[in-house]
């Protein structure tokens, strides 16, 4: 059983990111992109779809049409070495089970909108007018995570965390005129980190285009988006300190490195530990584990888990994760999270097959399974968060909260996604739509227009990841001495961040299925 949660549609990893930048640099204001990419690069207020005619009523089983494709895949899937189920069919019997599929799994199948297959050039697109037009009580798309991508990148993606790019992450800190794009953070052994670009660089120019105000999308779209690998492209980057240089970029397959920057901080109380963790896939599984080791041995009496910019994933990694920071007495018999499913129980699970536990040992994504895991018997983290926060990171806090461990939250509102998804693989498009929303031991996950912070601070580019002096880091680390926030003011920090404690806006554009929750079938 598997559960992603992200921001609209998509098509694939690559195209995901080109989309949302055409999106953004076409004109729209506000800030950086929908996390999600697609079209959540700019989450603008969702209509209504109003249908222009009935549906006609012919939903059929799923099962009955599933694998009938309009082009079928023949031989061995490489990913899971069985011969692939198609057969051969048609767009019409594609469409026939993207329907039956939401009415039979989808969340809130009851408030399907009725619209024509026949309107619909493809079942990706018929897909993406199936889902429920109502809003949240903030007045957010009820539904804005609905999605698909390419069933090949998607298993690349989470499997290995592999994807084309230059290793840098980057921040729309003004997606409309005059932009403002600034690097987030880069992975390790990249041709980012190799060329020495820092968190904070902004973007001047790509391949001679002005990123501020030029109007050559296109363009600024090949440099930012490359769709292969080994495409080269030159960025113009100024640095914190006001130096600029140009420096040539070639696209590779990146492989994240989902846990940086272990280390502990001295103070006057204790060592406090800091990580920053930025995506919940299967490597992370045995980084967080070395990372726990690490800050176990160093005796640390707090934590700081710097999920900024992370999106979500494995649902169990999250789980190891929570179990890791609290104690036996905090995890021994609770519910890490427990999924309710529509009223149709359409995966026919019993009580106990809704319910994830604190997983205890290693669960084998990237460590041998069945290691016992380390605990750190804390009662109290600190997480900093903001609008890209969203997902598998979402749960680690509101679980942690219902077994009575105290999450201070320092950033910015979160981006609000308690739901999940088991993606469904169907003539090699992977369908993400929500089928379950996931709530704590004391039943709460109603959390659809995000977790508020404890302390507002706007992310500050100015300072590297971890620093201590970083605005986000400073002030978790004051408020643990002094249970004070920040008093918010101009400061020289400032002038490196962007949209202080806005929270309605990601600064990252990224594809979809880096937000989400994924979780195994029983």
């Amino acid at each position: 059983m598997r559960d992603f949660r992200t921001r609209g549609p998509a098509r694939s990893a690559a195209a995901v990111a080109m989309l949302a930048i055409v999106a953004v640099f076409a004109g729209c204001g506000g800030g950086g992109g929908g996390g999600g990419g697609g079209g959540a690069a700019l989450p603008l207020a969702v209509a209504p779809v109003v249908p222009a005619t009935p549906n006609d009523g012919s939903i059929v089983a799923a099962s009955t049409v599933a694998g009938q494709c309009a082009a079928p895949r023949f031989g061995v899937d490489p990913d899971t070495g069985a011969a692939f189920p198609d057969r051969p069919g048609s767009l019409a019997t594609e469409k026939s089970w993207v329907r039956a599929w939401i009415d039979e799994t989808y969340l809130w199948f009851d408030e399907v909108p009725s619209v024509l297959a026949a309107d619909f050039a493809t079942p990706i697109d018929y897909f993406d007018a199936l889902k429920t037009p109502k809003l949240t009580a903030g007045g957010n798309a009820k539904d804005r995570f609905h999605f698909t991508m390419d069933t090949a990148d998607y298993r690349a993606l989470f499997q290995s965390g592999i994807e084309v790019g230059y290793g840098f992450e980057l921040a729309f800190l003004n997606a409309a005129p005059p932009r403002d794009i600034r690097v987030a953070y880069t992975e390790p052994g990249t041709p980012a980190s190799q060329a020495a670009i820092d968190r904070g660089a902004k973007v001047i120019a790509i391949d001679g285009i002005d990123v501020a105000a030029g109007a050559d999308v296109v363009g600024l779209n090949a440099g930012l988006s490359p769709a292969r690998e080994g495409e080269s492209h030159s960025f113009r980057l100024q640095a914190t300190d006001g130096s600029e240089r140009t420096v040539a970029l070639t696209s590779t397959r990146i492989t994240r490195t989902p846990v940086q920057n272990v280390k502990t901080i001295a103070t006057a109380t204790g060592p406090v530990g800091y990580l920053l963790f930025n995506d919940h896939v299967a490597t992370a599984e045995s980084q967080l584990i070395a990372a726990v080791n690490q800050l176990k041995g160093a005796g640390v009496v707090d934590l700081v888990i710097d999920m900024r910019y992370n999106g979500g994933g494995l649902l169990d990694v999250a789980s190891e994760l929570a179990y890791m920071v609290s104690s036996p007495a905090a995890t021994t018999g609770t519910v890490f999270e427990r999924l309710q499913f529509n009223s149709k129980n359409p995966f026919g699970l019993n009580a106990a097959q809704t319910i994830i536990p604190f997983r205890s040992t290693s669960r084998g994504f990237s460590t041998p399974a069945g290691q016992p895991l380390p605990q750190l018997g804390l009662s109290r983290v600190t997480v900093l968060a903001g609008p890209d926060t969203c997902s598998a990171s979402e749960s680690v806090v509101n679980s942690l909260r219902g077994v009575g461990v105290a999450v201070n939250l320092i950033g910015d509102t979160t981006c609000g996604k308690p739901y999940g998804f088991y993606p469904e693989d169907n003539c090699g498009t992977t369908y993400f739509a929500i089928q379950f929303q996931g709530v704590n031991q004391q039943g709460f996950g109603d959390y659809g227009d995000g977790l508020s912070p404890t302390c507002v601070v706007s992310d500050d580019f100015g300072h590297a990841l971890g620093d201590p002096a970083e605005a986000r880091l400073a002030a978790a680390l004051g408020f643990r001495a002094t249970g004070a926030c920040p008093v918010p003011g101009p400061s020289k920090a400032d002038a490196g961040r962007s949209k202080a404690g806005t929270g309605d806006m990601p600064y990252l554009i990224r594809p979809p299925a880096r937000e989400n929750r994924i979780i195994t079938r029983p």
